[in-house]
């Protein structure tokens, strides 16, 4: 394996900070919002509540009978793998750029180490307006456009339908958590107007040693909220996803529930919440014999969205907790053909001190 691809010796999925767990992330049922007759009296109610609670205690959930059907999920992983099986000159016919950050890309870094795994991205809306620069006073905007594999004339419908019906499952979870927080259901929609929101599929091929590297190293998500689609191709599920369990600290392996989606809330929520629902540090770890594809779908809103703490949610005794920040700008820095130098952490959300 490649000195790239090596963890430092404290963040291997290996050393003695991940542990096996039987406790799993919550797991809530999603059936009171999609009856066709009322809900049982109290139902929704309990659903908001463990929205909430699973917001608090942990940052993830599990949901099922989540109105996602089984099939849309089936034909975006199977084009998933035509696709990453292709030569990797006709992968690269549709790569990643300096300008554009759409498309194939196999050199993904996460602080500062290289992944291990291969992604493809591409827009919820084509093209997307985003900032020229991450300069405060560069008012100029551009269209990014999505590109698409040639011989493959399926893969565009495939994730495109995939999409609709993340698009429908992300807002209706925005409003539930809208909910859990006191706010109306519709508090935050119209910082989605122009969205930014996009999906990537990921690739996690066997590792020789997956002792040493990760497929994506630990991050925070840094928009709204992620819904996560995966699935092995030699077995129904493969287990990669770990998530650092705010209670103690420690890397704890999330098991798939059957036909589930995974949540889990990015550093925009835990802005707009100030503080009350946090965005927790995840990693994926990969194995030896076992490929891995997931499909990540990121709620971002429009590129010219202020984020600071909701007012409502701002008392004497809660005073805002975070700085405001532009999301375009912010989202410019990891855009651009330098984005490794201007990481995150050069305009990240901040925490008053």
């Amino acid at each position: 394996i490649e000195a790239c691809f090596i963890q430092a010796p404290e963040h291997r999925p290996n050393s003695s900070n991940s542990i096996s767990s039987p406790q799993n992330i919550p797991l809530i049922d999603l059936s009171p919002i999609h009856r066709q007759t009322p809900p049982p009296p109290g139902s929704l109610s309990n659903l908001i509540s463990e929205i909430g609670e699973a917001c608090e205690r942990w940052g993830f959930f599990q949901v099922i009978n989540h109105g996602v059907p089984e099939e849309p999920r089936k034909k975006i992983l199977e084009a998933s793998r035509e696709f990453f099986a292709l030569p990797r000159q006709e992968k690269m016919e549709v790569s990643r750029n300096g300008e554009d950050p759409f498309g194939y890309y196999d050199s993904e870094h996460t602080k500062n180490v290289r992944d291990w795994k291969q992604v493809f991205d591409f827009a919820v809306e084509d093209p997307i307006l985003m900032p020229v620069s991450h300069q405060e006073d560069d008012p100029r905007v551009m269209e990014l456009f999505n590109k698409w594999p040639q011989s493959l004339p399926h893969f565009r419908n495939a994730c495109e339908e995939h999409t609709k019906r993340m698009e429908k499952l992300g807002f209706t979870l925005l409003e539930l958590i809208c909910l859990s927080l006191g706010l109306p259901k519709d508090r935050l929609r119209h910082h989605f107007k122009d969205q930014t929101s996009r999906v990537r599929l990921n690739y996690y091929p066997p590792c020789p040693a997956p002792e040493l590297a990760l497929g994506v190293g630990r991050h925070k998500d840094t928009g709204v909220l992620t819904v996560l689609t995966q699935a092995g191709w030699m077995k129904d599920e493969v287990a990669g996803l770990e998530v650092k369990r705010k209670s103690d600290g420690e890397w704890v392996l999330v098991h798939p529930s059957p036909n589930s989606l995974i949540i889990n809330v990015g550093d925009i929520i835990q802005v707009w919440s100030n503080d009350r629902y946090e965005s927790v540090e995840h990693r994926v770890v990969v194995n030896s014999s076992a490929e891995r594809f997931s499909v990540p779908y990121f709620l971002y809103p429009a590129h010219y969205t202020w984020v600071e703490p909701l007012p409502e949610l701002v008392t004497d005794q809660s005073p805002a907790r975070f700085r405001r920040y532009n999301w375009g700008k912010f989202r410019a820095t990891r855009n651009q053909g330098n984005f490794q130098k201007l990481h995150v952490e050069n305009i990240q959300i901040s925490h008053f001190r």
